[in-house]
């Protein structure tokens, strides 16, 4: 890799950081706003060590003559992501004086949208850091949307080609410019935030947890400002704004943009918002009809309370409302199952993406007619696009990866002390970037603060795996790569 090309890289990490700089300054005004100046310092060594960082990496200013490749995206992805964190960790060093590691754990969990936590003591935390977490969750939801719609199809990365015409190939379908796609879907996110705030505000919460978690909703990363998650409010509204906002996020944000633009029925249309909206209903359902027959509550209730469930690990939100581990085994490895689905293409939530379920069906269904009618030309197709070798190349690779690397960190997690129900499900929530785990530690009534550190080191790279779609981030130590 040419000394122009990582200074380029540099240049636009700096940009990163700059912005980052001055994002540390909307907590620091909360911190006045609130009367509390007990962590200002915190936050405004921290911007100005993050804003001098950035000025250094863009004092040499940007080479004329260097231009990024397809695979130079790969660095500056994964590289984004590792720097930003490195810096967005310092406010809670400074705040909490807690290990560096905690604060890295905390603030990957917040970038990646994962939602997994080492603090307690939310109800009564710094007004600074409670914003400071729903910011890195907003940032981070931003960044992925961006980064799905416009470098992995790219790239190739995991079959996201499928959606080049939705996502890449704006200038003949949604936009004259790909600047102008980018505009346009901050203007949704901000849209859907600023919606998502004042009907949890309307729903009976105060203005701060309103805004944090909408923040959190929209993401669909699930940091909230009560250790108790959604139970802290018991009122049904809540509830359901929290629902609708979780399956915002987790639709492809450039339909919205094409809706906008006059497409009326796009999303109607879409065969990965179908899918996934018709997954949810029947789980609601069938689920929600479980819980009534062997609970309590009534069926409202008990709808109401697994469509809330369901729909965060679904998206990968990471929000509970009560302890689901409680309820039996099935619904233990029901939830389980459930950490690896995941919204959409082109939305904030992890998890295997609802597409590549629907693409194996396809497979399979033509595999199928294959063995009955062996002479047979099957066309496959799912959503206009054909299913050629190199899609499905990809989808296997990707898949197969998946599952290894969660197999390897959860081995990891054994060797390092943890039992294997915490290890598994650790592993899968944060490749999947969920949130909780299963059992008695990190379930949804617990956390990550008592694992050992080489535990949190080992589910951050999880995070990050996960988060970028894992081939993006192991391209990256092959000597094919490094070569000039």
């Amino acid at each position: 890799m040419s000394l122009p090309t990582l200074r380029i890289i540099a240049f636009i990490l700096g940009i990163f950081l700059i912005t980052l700089a001055i994002s540390m300054l909307l907590p620091l005004l909360t911190l006045l706003i609130y009367s509390r100046t007990d962590d200002l310092n915190a936050f405004l060594w921290s911007s100005l060590i993050t804003a001098i960082a950035g000025i250094v990496m863009i004092a040499p200013g940007r080479p004329k003559e260097a231009h990024l490749r397809p695979r130079d995206m790969y660095l500056l992805t994964t590289a984004s992501w590792v720097i930003v964190c490195i810096f967005a960790a310092l406010p809670m060093v400074l705040i909490h004086h807690i290990s560096y590691t905690d604060a890295f754990f905390e603030t990957m969990s917040g970038v990646t949208t994962t939602g997994s936590t080492i603090l307690t003591g939310l109800d009564s935390a710094s007004p600074g850091l409670l914003i400071w977490r729903s910011m890195l969750h907003w940032l981070g939801g931003i960044g992925f949307i961006g980064m799905a719609v416009a470098i992995l199809p790219l790239l190739r990365v995991g079959g996201m080609r499928l959606f080049q015409t939705e996502s890449s190939d704006w200038g003949e379908k949604v936009m004259p410019r790909s600047h102008m796609a980018a505009k346009y879907i901050l203007l949704v996110y901000l849209g859907f935030t600023l919606l998502g705030f004042l009907a949890f505000w309307a729903a009976g919460m105060t203005p701060f947890d309103a805004i944090n978690h909408s923040m959190a909703s929209i993401s669909t990363g699930g940091f909230s400002t009560s250790d108790s998650s959604l139970a802290n409010w018991p009122q049904p509204a809540v509830h359901w704004v929290a629902v609708v906002l979780m399956i915002i996020g987790g639709l492809p944000f450039t339909l919205y943009v094409a809706t906008l633009r006059g497409n009326r029925k796009v999303l109607l249309r879409d065969h990965q918002v179908r899918g996934f909206i018709g997954f949810l209903v029947l789980t609601w359902l069938v689920f929600g009809t479980w819980l009534w027959q062997n609970s309590e509550h009534s069926w409202l209730d008990a709808f109401r309370i697994v469509a809330v469930n369901v729909t965060s690990v679904v998206t990968t939100t990471g929000f509970a409302l009560g302890d689901y581990t409680t309820w039996g085994g099935f619904a233990v490895l029901l939830f389980f199952y459930l950490t690896f689905i995941g919204g959409c293409s082109g939305s904030t939530s992890g998890g295997l993406k609802i597409f590549r379920f629907q693409v194996a069906y396809v497979l399979l269904k033509a595999n199928l007619q294959q063995l009955v009618h062996p002479r047979a030309v099957i066309k496959q197709q799912y959503n206009g696009h054909s299913l050629d070798e190199d899609i499905v190349r990809s989808m296997i690779t990707f898949s197969f990866f998946f599952s290894v690397t969660i197999g390897v960190i959860a081995l990891g997690l054994t060797l390092v002390g943890l039992d294997w129900v915490t290890a598994l499900t650790g592993a899968a929530t944060a490749v999947c970037n969920v949130g909780p785990g299963l059992g008695p530690i990190i379930g949804p009534a617990g956390n990550f603060s008592t694992l050992p550190d080489a535990a949190k080191w080992l589910l951050t790279i999880g995070m990050l795996l996960g988060r970028l779609e894992i081939l993006t981030v192991l391209v990256l130590f092959t000597r094919a790569f490094w070569r000039h």
